[in-house]
């Protein structure tokens, strides 16, 4: 019966699949790729600038904490390297912003088993009294359980808080995972916590903690705030499991000193058409004072830098002037990108891009264009396809310094680099120029200069864009 039922059944799924194959239809043509700006993308594959920014940063300048002598040192050392490399119009804007500094850090485990911890304080984190304190460790697995928790139920306690931060090639698990940092502390001080420390906002098991910046809401008062290594919050996790009361004695000594400079480092590619628009791009250069920064951000400031210099040194202005700004004080609030908003917010952007996701290659392009230059994407997606990098079907226009220029209705684009492996050394003493991988720094030039050479002599009006 069931050899009978073959032919039918055959002859049944031939009929059903023909009108299934009919609705399809051929994507639309690729665009043309001129053969200038290909020659500029196939060129940048060995470009060597971008490479000796990051080796030059990270060596002769190291670390930049912002607002500190540090970061002074390297917006000289920034206007210096820019001038060199031919720019024009390089200058430093600074603006005064409040400072955090890290004092000494120290953490273990006293009950029911002496065991050393390695941690790091949050930035903005408050101190605790000069000889450290002593307190029961309450654990929440997750930062729900920690906002579940009942109003004063964490009195001189220390509230531990935990995640599970998995690699994601876009980054996503990063804003679900990173309320434990960015509002963790402050929930925690609102339900009494005499202190919190959380597990790292990170995807490594390295024995090193990840810093980074958490925030008090005015009415607040800071308590101490640090997080652990991976490996030692999941020693927590399993001391807890086993039912017995935890202490922990914890020293953390950071201090805010007043009001200091920092400031941003702009260049630029001047256009012929001042009509036209600035195309703004850029990275930070600030970075925590746990390492070099290499990934976060020298390599951003070094990709895009590298990029314009290949348009520059091409012997065809622009149409629209690119402008490279190295922001400073990102890592601590974004002051940055708004100041630059202040200073500039008056003249007329077309487009506005950042790297700030480290040294991986790209492998998305996502932009947010007006009708109008609906065929500057399209070239875009042509352009950037022998890269390896697809087009999203999401808008661009990410960034924490281009954020407020790209509120203003600016249109955005992103090149999205892969995130898998950045977490690991995201904000740890790990980020050292030995993390950059050079041929992975290549793709990413070969990518800015295809965008900018596409973008920034686009023939199209690349008028404001509203978002949603």
């Amino acid at each position: 019966m069931i050899h009978r039922l073959l032919p039918a059944l055959a002859a049944s799924a031939a009929v059903i699949a023909v009108p299934a194959l009919a609705q399809r239809t051929a994507p639309p043509a690729p665009a043309a790729v001129d053969p200038q700006v290909a020659a500029l993308r196939d060129a940048a594959l060995k470009d060597d600038i971008a490479y000796a920014i990051v080796e030059g940063l990270t060596t002769e300048v190291g670390q930049r904490m912002a607002g500190t002598e540090a970061e002074a040192r390297a917006r000289t050392w920034a206007k210096a390297k820019l001038t060199a490399l031919g720019f024009s119009n390089v200058a430093i804007e600074t603006y005064p912003m409040p400072v955090w500094v890290r004092g000494d850090e120290e953490g273990e485990i006293v009950a029911p088993v002496p065991q050393k911890l390695h941690l790091t304080a949050l930035g903005n984190s408050g101190a605790t009294p000069a000889k450290g304190m002593t307190a029961e460790i309450v654990v929440f697995p997750t930062y729900g359980d920690l906002a579940r928790a009942a109003d004063g139920s964490l009195t001189g306690k220390i509230a531990y808080v935990g995640n599970a931060m998995a690699p994601t090639q876009d980054g996503s698990s990063y804003g679900v995972s990173g309320a434990a940092r960015f509002v963790g502390p402050a929930l925690a001080a609102r339900k009494g916590a005499a202190a919190i420390v959380i597990r790292s906002i990170g995807t490594d098991h390295h024995r090193l903690p990840h810093t980074g910046t958490t925030n008090f809401p005015e009415g607040v008062t800071p308590i101490p705030a640090a997080a652990l290594s991976v490996p030692d919050a999941e020693l927590i996790e399993r001391l807890a499991a086993r039912g017995t009361p935890l202490r922990m004695r914890l020293l953390l000594t950071p201090r805010q000193i007043r009001t200091r400079e920092s400031g941003n480092v702009v260049a630029e590619v001047p256009g012929t058409d001042p009509s036209a628009g600035v195309v703004l791009i850029g990275g930070h250069l600030d970075s925590w004072d746990l390492a070099t920064g290499a990934i976060d951000d020298a390599s951003g400031v070094a990709i895009t830098a590298a990029a314009a210099k290949r348009i520059l040194d091409s012997g065809r202005r622009p149409r629209r002037t690119i402008r490279v700004v190295w922001f400073g004080a990102e890592e601590v609030g974004g002051y940055g990108g708004r100041d630059y908003q202040r200073r500039h917010g008056g003249e007329r952007h077309a487009a506005a891009a950042e790297s700030d996701f480290g040294a991986d290659r790209v492998w998305r392009f996502q932009a947010t264009l007006p009708a109008t230059a609906s065929a500057v994407a399209d070239r875009l997606a042509s352009a950037l396809a022998p890269l390896g990098i697809v087009r999203g079907a999401g808008g661009g226009g990410d960034g924490a310094d281009i954020g407020p220029t790209i509120r203003t209705g600016v249109a955005g684009i992103d090149l999205n680099q892969s995130g898998l492996h950045y977490f690991d050394i995201h904000h740890t003493p790990d980020d050292t120029l030995d993390r950059v991988e050079p041929e992975a720094l290549r793709q990413n030039v070969a990518a800015w200069t295809t965008m900018l050479a596409i973008v920034a002599d686009a023939p199209e009006e690349i008028g404001p864009v509203s978002r949603p």
